[in-house]
C-alpha cells in the first residue's frame, strides 16, 4: 500500500500551503542526491517527497486526494497525480523551490544530475484535453483513442553544445561583497539550462526545431472515475528542444455525460420508476435500465409510492477497489389527471371504501427514514 502523502512530508491535513512547501523543501534537501551519493533509499524518499508535494501543493489535486486517496490518481496505464515521477520531472518542475540551499541558483547549481556537470534535462510543456464518458463507460472502464496535436522535434534537426555554458546548462557569477567574494550559479539564458543550442533547423520547423504533428493516443480509463478527475499519460505532451530533453505529459480531464434515466450519486445510481394505479394495486413486473443492460424487477401487490428497491452491486464500481455501489429504484405511483366519466364514477364509489383509505402500517418507514437509509 502506498504511503500517505501527509505522512511522507510529516504534516497534517490542516497544513497551509506555506507549511506544505516548507515541509517539502526540508525533506528534499535531506534526501537530495548530492547529499546522498549512491544511496538508493534516499533517492526513493526524494522522489516520494516530490510526488507528495506535487499533489498537496495543487488545491484541486489535494481536494481529490483528501476525498479519494491515492485512487484519485492511480487508475491504470501510468496515470497519476504525481505517481511514477522520475528525476527529470522533479528537477524541471520544482527546481526553484530550493533557492540557495546548496549555494547555487536552484537545481541548476546541484551538479551531477544527467551526467552534465549541472546540466538539466528540459521537459516539454503539458497538454490538456477533456474526454467525455457515458455512465456505461465509467461503470465498466474503457480505452479511448483521441487525436492530439503535439509539438515534436522535426526530422533532421540537430543540436550542438551551447557556446555560453559549454554544455553545463548553467553559468557562474562571482560578486564582490563586504563579506568577500560570493559565487552564484543560475540556468544559462542562451540554452535555457539544457546545455545545447540549435545546430541545424529543417525548413518546416519553428525556431526551436519543433513541428506540430497530429497523433492518435490510446488512453486506458479505469472504472469508477468521477467528473473533474484528471488522469496523466506520461510523455504524450509537447517535446522540448535538445538531444536529451523529455516530452511533457498529456493531462486528461474527465467529463461525465448525463444518462437519460439513471442519476449518479457517488458510487450509487438512482432510477425513477413510474407505475399506474392499477399496476400498484395488482402488482406487476417492469424492465428498467442499468449500466450493464436492462433487468426486470417485480413489484408486489399494493406497492406504495415512495418505496425504494435496492439492487445491490448494480451501481458504479468504487475507484478505491471496494466493490460497487447500488442501484436504488424509486417507485412513483402515477395519478391520472384526466378521467373518463366511467372511471370517475368508479373512484367516486370507492371513495368511502375502507380498502381505499390510507392506513400505513407501523412498520412502514417515513419519507425521512427512507432518505436516511439511502445514505447509511
Amino acid at each position: 500500500m502506498k504511503q500517505d502523502y501527509y505522512e511522507i512530508l510529516g504534516i497534517d491535513k490542516g497544513a497551509s500551503a506555506a507549511e506544505i512547501k516548507k515541509a517539502y523543501r526540508k525533506k528534499a534537501i535531506e534526501y537530495h542526491p548530492d547529499k546522498n551519493p549512491g544511496n538508493s533509499e534516499a533517492e526513493e524518499k526524494f522522489k516520494l517527497a516530490a510526488e507528495a508535494y506535487e499533489v498537496l501543493s495543487d488545491p484541486n489535486k489535494k481536494a481529490r486526494y483528501d476525498q479519494y486517496g491515492h485512487a484519485a490518481f492511480d487508475g491504470a496505464g501510468g496515470f497519476g497525480g504525481g505517481g511514477g515521477m522520475n528525476m527529470d520531472d522533479i528537477f524541471s518542475q520544482f527546481g526553484d523551490i530550493f533557492g540557495s540551499a546548496f549555494g547555487g541558483g536552484g537545481f541548476g547549481g546541484f551538479g551531477g544530475f544527467g551526467g552534465g556537470g549541472g546540466q538539466r534535462r528540459v521537459k516539454g510543456t503539458n497538454l490538456r484535453i477533456r474526454v467525455k464518458l457515458t455512465l456505461e463507460e465509467i461503470a465498466n472502464g474503457v480505452e479511448k483513442k483521441v487525436k492530439v496535436r503535439r509539438k515534436i522535434q522535426a526530422d533532421g534537426v540537430s543540436y550542438k553544445t551551447c557556446p555560453t555554458c559549454h554544455g553545463s546548462g548553467q553559468v557562474t557569477r562571482v560578486t564582490n561583497t563586504i563579506l568577500g567574494r560570493m559565487q552564484t550559479a543560475s540556468a544559462c539564458n542562451t540554452c535555457g539550462g539544457s546545455g545545447q543550442v540549435l545546430d541545424h533547423k529543417p525548413s518546416n520547423a519553428d525556431p526551436q526545431g519543433l513541428v506540430l504533428k497530429e497523433e492518435t493516443v490510446s488512453i486506458k480509463i479505469p472504472a469508477g472515475v468521477v467528473e473533474g478527475m484528471q488522469l496523466k499519460v506520461s510523455g504524450k505532451g509537447n517535446e522540448a528542444p535538445g538531444a536529451h530533453s523529455v516530452a511533457g505529459d498529456l493531462l486528461v480531464a474527465i467529463e461525465e455525460v448525463q444518462h437519460e434515466t439513471l442519476k449518479r450519486e457517488g458510487d450509487n445510481l438512482h432510477y425513477d420508476l413510474y407505475v399506474s394505479i392499477s399496476d400498484a394495486v395488482l402488482g406487476t413486473s417492469k424492465e428498467i435500465d442499468t449500466v450493464n443492460g436492462k433487468v426486470r424487477i417485480k413489484l408486489e401487490e399494493g406497492v406504495q409510492s415512495g418505496k425504494i428497491l435496492r439492487l445491490r452491486g448494480k451501481g458504479i464500481p468504487s475507484i478505491n477497489g471496494y466493490g460497487s455501489g447500488d442501484l436504488l429504484v424509486h417507485v412513483n405511483v402515477w395519478t391520472p389527471r384526466v378521467l373518463t366519466r366511467e372511471q370517475k364514477e368508479f373512484f367516486e364509489k370507492m371513495a368511502g371504501d375502507e380498502n381505499f383509505q390510507p392506513s400505513p402500517e407501523k412498520s412502514e418507514k417515513s419519507f425521512f427514514e427512507k432518505v436516511k437509509d439511502m445514505f447509511s
